[in-house]
């Protein structure tokens, strides 16, 4: 993830409905493919990556709506196509003019994502890439049942005397800082191997 880099593409990664916002600047190389900026995306945000996800976005030329993601048999049988995301490169679908994306993670918990393409910056060279450069808010934990849930989750923390106070300590199992986020915390996984990883599973 070191090598000589042309362009970046610099993006703005926000949870949908969070407040105070949950959101990521990330800087990723211009020949990134989706695949590649979903993995991107699940380790600048602090996800684990253990659920499905897909990409929605306007197609350029065609101005209709193309969903890019890990395509499914099922997905035939309701005539829903879906792009293979490790194929499609981000270069072809993001420009000055189309510059919003919809990305969802876990299609039962539904955490929504707006992207914002923000603009292509000349990449140093020795900089690794991907790279987090700012962000706020601590991502919310797996499987806490979506926006919703995780509202109240923290309201439910705030409140020792709360019934369910106890259940959701221990079901956290680690203590949670819903405002900690570091960018310098942020360390990105080579999205090939993660790849290969999950083929292998």
């Amino acid at each position: 993830m070191s090598k000589k880099i042309n362009e970046v593409y610099q993006f703005k990664i926000t949870l949908t409905s969070s407040e105070p916002s949950i959101w990521r600047r990330i800087l990723v190389p211009s020949h990134y493919s989706f695949w590649d900026l979903h993995v991107a995306i699940q380790d600048s945000m602090g996800w684990l990556d253990y659920h499905l996800h897909s990409f929605s976005i306007k197609d350029p030329i065609t101005n209709g709506k193309v969903e890019i993601g890990i395509p499914d048999e099922e997905y035939d049988a309701f005539d829903r196509k879906v792009l293979a995301d490790h194929k499609v490169k981000i270069s072809k679908y993001f420009n000055e003019n189309n510059r919003n994306a919809r990305y969802e993670y876990d299609f039962g918990d539904s955490w929504i994502h707006t992207i914002k393409f923000e603009k292509i910056i000349q990449g140093t060279i020795g900089e690794k890439y991907p790279k987090c450069i700012d962000g706020q808010m601590a991502c919310p934990p797996e499987d806490c049942g979506g926006i919703g849930g995780y509202y109240n989750l923290l309201s439910v923390l705030k409140d020792p005397k709360n019934e369910e106070y106890n259940e959701m300590i221990e079901w956290l199992g680690e203590e949670f800082d819903p405002e900690k986020f570091d960018p310098n915390d942020v360390s990105f996984d080579d999205p090939k191997e993660r790849f290969k990883q999950m083929n292998e599973d």
